[in-house]
């Protein structure tokens, strides 16, 4: 292709992708399945990286891009992002609309109702449609600029559907509460703490220094109005809601008009009971006036704004007694204790039981069996003990002491330094096993539909399957003979379980349920290995180059792979025919020479700094590590190399100069 073929090329892909983006994120209606998307994003890469030069910044791809940063820098907001008043009970929304009224001699007023979505507040700006710059609150006047950590958010566009010259717009960034539970979940069984809430979640997440982290977290966002702008003009809130959702910005549904306050209540009523069927919380609706006009005349305090405000819901707590506390134990071993309560009613439903998290929360709180407590639900979605009611202690109630062995298997628990977390050190261990197979199923993981918990309970109840491998050599006799499994169900999991064998490389990678590598580092690992040999060879000195992946993550690798029983257990996957990576094809061999090779580079190199060499082997489909074996493909040598020259040219690998590496990489 020519220069000029490249460059509309890379503009129609980034055109369609980003269409099935605002599809996907921002309609919830999409047009294409994920491996349609996947294989456009893959050919844009692709592309991106023989032309680099043609990269521009509204480019899909640069959603997660860059090394972590090491603090932010403030931004100026051109105007200021002023908090809102609170109303607290309907009197205060009463004495709101008296105040407009009499500012606004009488005039007839209509008012906007929003929902308010309990995130993080934050402005955008585009220029010319392209994102610029993005930042947090911070004290109204000057914020932090979270740039790269916003772009990771995806139903925020990157290029507006509508071109103006400037535009600066606000939201709320915010963490749905299924994401929430699987964050928790996700961070219990690494043994770190549990999120407060989903407010703090996205909140902790927009300010991580390493964008990487924030696009794991999944974020989303709602726009609910504008800040400065130039080339458009508005009459009223409303019509710049309607211009935002034009433009490509997800602007909530649930927003109305109303023609007086008593309407206003009415609807603060209607969803103070309807909020709990939310996918993602809410402490209140926002009461504005309509009329920019008139906004313009009620003008601001210096910390809020006249013409808005918050109507916050009540805070839902409740009474109950402990009753026991039991131990859960999850798929990496870890002992989470979970309070049984009286049955009590919050939050739209029946609650029984909530999460203790650890053995130090219990201690903090002083948390006994027979404690009188007040419980809420965490972000109305996780039931959770606020405080013992200590003047209700009778004597009798039981101190908790978290037990020394697990209370399924009796095996020892160890409590790892620097974890919050008690594990089972047993590996076979039944509960984790179990937990080990629901997860290794799961929509994110292998994909297995129709292998629900209870399946694999009868599954594991008569003894069919023992590990995730067994799945693998399960026959319809087998299925047909469990409960409620008639033949059509037997073969249609038998196809679900036939299909999973070809899933990527990434899905096997995160089934595995390897500690702290969640689904982003599944896809950098199967990205720079290319197969589940080389990811299983690959040194902690060799990981920990990889960017985004640390040394806890490192250390947490080579500890899996090291154990005899998960190589025992990938080569039993591998018998049954499930994919270990790609093959590569002839294509992809002349694209990257280096496919599958590995390197050790010593000595100072005269072209390249090593970063920068290490990053040419990576992109050519090599590999580098820091200890010298007879795995090592090439030595690649600059001046002064140290011992790891020498010990090469014992074991015999074979030794490369630069000239000598310059030309097998062809540069």
């Amino acid at each position: 292709m020519t220069l000029k073929e490249v460059q509309e090329k890379l503009g129609r892909l980034r055109a369609e992708i980003s269409y099935h983006d605002y599809r996907y994120y921002v309609l919830d209606n999409p047009v294409i399945s994920d491996a349609q998307y996947d294989s456009l994003m893959q050919e844009l890469v692709k592309l991106e990286k023989q032309y680099p030069e043609l990269i521009t910044p509204d480019s899909p791809s640069m959603r997660v891009s860059g090394q972590p940063r090491e603090g932010f820098t403030t931004l100026s907001h051109r105007l200021p992002m002023l908090s809102l008043a609170n109303a607290l009970s309907e009197g205060e929304l009463l004495d709101f609309d008296r105040r407009v009224r009499t500012s606004l001699l009488n005039e007839k007023v209509e008012y906007v109702v929003e929902l308010k979505v309990d995130g993080l507040a934050v402005s955008l700006w585009y220029e010319d449609g392209i994102l610029e710059r993005g930042a947090t609150r911070g004290d109204g006047f000057t914020g932090e600029d979270i740039t790269p950590n916003l772009k990771t958010i995806r139903s925020i566009p990157l290029r507006l559907q509508k071109s103006v010259p400037f535009l600066e717009v606000r939201g709320e960034a915010y963490m749905t509460k299924e994401t929430f539970l699987k964050q928790n979940l996700d961070r219990a069984e690494a043994g770190e703490s549990a999120f407060a809430n989903p407010r703090n979640a996205a909140a902790g997440s927009l300010r991580q220094l390493d964008p990487a982290i924030t696009a794991s977290r999944k974020l989303n966002i709602f726009i609910y109005g504008l800040g400065d702008y130039k080339g458009i003009d508005f009459a009223t809130h409303a019509q710049s809601l309607n211009f935002l959702k034009e433009a490509g910005f997800p602007v909530s549904k649930d927003f109305r008009l109303f023609n007086d306050i008593e309407e206003v209540m009415e609807h603060c009523r209607w969803w103070e009971k309807q909020r709990f069927n939310l996918p993602y919380t809410i402490d209140g609706l926002v009461v504005k006036v309509n009329s920019l006009v008139q906004q313009k005349r009620l003008g601001a305090t210096l910390k809020s704004p006249r013409w808005a405000i918050a109507y916050k819901f009540p805070a839902e707590q409740s009474q109950t007694k402990i009753k026991d506390i039991i131990i859960k134990v999850g798929r990496t071993g870890v002992l989470t204790p979970t309070a049984v309560l009286e049955p009590v009613h919050l939050a739209g439903t029946t609650v029984t039981r909530a999460t203790l998290h650890n053995e130090d929360m219990i201690k903090e709180k002083d948390i006994r069996i027979e404690d009188r407590v007040l419980v809420h639900k965490a972000g109305e979605i996780i039931p959770e003990v606020l405080e013992v009611l200590k003047t209700e202690r009778r004597g009798t109630e039981e101190p908790f002491v978290m037990p020394a062995k697990c209370p399924v298997c009796q095996a020892k628990v160890i409590r790892l330094a620097g974890e919050a977390a008690r594990r089972c050190t047993n590996l076979t261990c039944p509960a984790r096993q179990r937990e080990g197979l629901i997860h290794f199923v799961s929509r994110g993981a292998m994909d297995i539909a129709g292998l629900g918990q209870a399946t694999i309970d009868n599954l594991l109840k008569i003894k069919l399957i023992s590990d995730v491998a067994d799945l693998y050599y399960l026959k319809f006799d087998d299925l047909v003979s469990l409960e409620r499994m008639g033949p059509k169900s037997a073969q249609n999991l038998l196809a679900a379980i036939e299909k999973s064998k070809s899933n990527p490389l990434k899905r096997l990678v995160f089934a595995l349920g390897i500690i702290h590598v969640g689904e982003r580092a599944s896809g950098i690992l199967a990205e720079r290995f290319g197969s589940m040999e080389c990811l299983m060879k690959a040194s902690f000195e060799e990981l920990v180059t990889i960017p985004e992946i640390g040394p806890k993550i490192a250390s947490s690798i080579t500890a899996f792979f090291d154990l005899e029983q998960n190589r025992r257990l990938i080569a039993k996957l591998a018998r049954s025919g499930v994919k270990m990576g790609e093959e590569p094809t002839e294509k992809e061999e002349e694209v990257k020479p280096l496919l599958n090779k590995t390197f050790v580079v010593t000595g100072t190199l005269k072209n390249f700094t090593r970063d920068q060499v290490q990053e040419i082997i990576h992109k050519l489909g090599g590999r580098v590590t820091s200890g010298v074996s007879k795995n090592i493909d090439y030595i690649l040598v600059g001046e002064e190399p140290g011992s790891k020259y020498t010990k090469a040219l014992t074991l015999g690998i074979p030794v490369l100069r630069e000239d000598e590496f310059l030309n097998l990489i062809k540069i």
